[in-house]
């Protein structure tokens, strides 16, 4: 009995991290399940939307480090209730405000909250597991993760159609809040001991060395650049473009965008294996001009086919983990020992990537508005108000990829003269 509790206890550990990271992305795609309601509530047009969307990844892109460090010098059970409830609180808030600005700073607090998700997973599992299993339940949580974003589309979108919006949005809340405190009574930190201390954790002094580097900067804004596909359009605006373009229901849209987390599931391994054979930087730009490509297909395809939307949609998810390589690219630029800060500052300004693409969009559809209101005063944007705005993200996915091309062409003259 003790031995199945004592190999139990560290899936016990790991159950409610995992369970939050996967329950966060329900936050982060509500935007795209609300945006007519919302502009409703607030009486604002697409590029306010776009910028109350964006300010969620600056919540989250901008405590990516500081919850790294909480996490190193305080117990995951604080941190992890702590943010919990902190997500719960703001999305209650979010929701009964009538003012925008106190909406927009309730978005920012959900990113925040949002932060510790996979940083508070990646934690526990380096507490609880050998080390020589922390990458396969790194990855087994990644796809729990992505479960969250695949069934928190269309479930949700068809509890706002059946209850009101409010409603859902206040059950959401309570359940963040639930699982705050079941990690504070549930998780506890192993006895000194049991694990070692890592030499590679997380430190404020290696960022010198980090921000001093010009190609793992140009890696990140590629990375940033190429993100549009994932957090500009399935994160938010795809479901109201399907919406709008092929006159679907909003359950209906929101199955046919959780595609691209279904594609997730299987990019990740796929690519990896790819990166083993033609190498890091071969597979990521691959990937930036393959998203380009589907992109532009799915913008051309004006008559609506189930499968072909799907299929596009699926190709689009694989390629988005691109992502991973970008990490594993990373690691190969800095020493050991700067590992950690590494990874947190890719993730940082990839999360940017959302913030900047929410931003462009909202801003290109008001520029192409034609001028329509519905019958609450709200602008009405059209198909080519949609196309126009979403073009950025392929334009954006090529530009990403040619600075990559960069990186691997100076890597390749570098290498030739270290032979030399």
């Amino acid at each position: 009995m003790s031995s199945f509790k004592h190999k139990s206890l560290p899936f016990l550990m790991w159950f409610f991290p995992v369970l939050f990271f996967a329950y966060q992305f329900i936050f982060r795609l509500w935007p795209g399940l609300m945006m007519y309601p919302i502009m409703e509530q607030f009486s604002i047009d697409a590029s306010a939307f776009g910028m109350l969307a964006a300010f969620y990844y600056y919540g989250y892109a901008g405590m990516q480090i500081p919850v790294a460090i909480l996490l190193d010098r305080f117990p995951p059970r604080y941190v992890i209730c702590a943010f919990a409830i902190l997500c719960g609180l703001a999305t209650l808030l979010f929701t009964y405000t009538t003012h925008f600005y106190v909406a927009v700073a309730a978005r920012f607090l959900v990113g925040v909250g949002a932060a510790v998700g996979f940083l508070g997973v990646s934690k526990v599992v380096s507490q609880w597991f050998p080390k020589d299993q922390y990458a396969r339940m790194i990855g087994f949580s990644f796809t729990l993760g992505l479960m969250g974003a695949i069934f928190g589309g269309k479930p949700v979108s068809f509890l706002i159609e059946t209850y009101q919006w409010q409603t859902v949005a206040v059950t959401l809340s309570v359940f963040s809040i639930l699982i705050g405190c079941g990690a504070y009574l549930a998780l506890r930190s192993p006895h000194r001991g049991e694990h070692p201390k890592n030499e590679n954790q997380f430190k404020i002094t290696h960022f010198r060395a980090l921000l001093s580097s010009p190609i793992l900067w140009l890696l990140a804004i590629a990375n940033l650049l190429m993100v549009g596909s994932l957090e500009g359009f399935a994160d938010v605006w795809g479901v109201p473009y399907l919406m709008m373009a092929y006159g679907l229901a909003k359950g209906e849209a929101a199955g046919l965008v959780s595609f691209v987390f279904f594609g997730m599931l299987f990019g990740g391994p796929f690519l990896a294996l790819c990166s083993k054979k033609v190498g890091n930087y071969s597979v990521i730009i691959a990937c930036g001009l393959g998203m380009a490509l589907a992109f532009v297909c799915l913008l051309l395809t004006h008559h609506y086919n189930w499968w072909v939307l799907a299929s596009l949609f699926f190709v689009i998810g694989v390629m988005c983990c691109y992502q991973v390589i970008v990490f594993a690219a990373g690691s190969t630029l800095v020493a050991a020992h700067n590992l950690g800060v590494t990874v947190a500052f890719l993730n940082c300004i990839n999360m940017l990537g959302g913030s900047f693409f929410h931003t462009l969009i909202g801003k290109i559809m008001d520029l192409f508005w034609a001028g329509h209101f519905d019958g609450e005063g709200l602008r009405v944007y059209d198909l080519e108000a949609y196309t126009h705005a979403l073009s950025i993200v392929p334009m954006c996915a090529c530009v990403g990829a040619l600075l990559v091309g960069l990186i691997a062409i100076r890597g390749q003259k570098t290498a030739k003269r270290q032979r030399k």
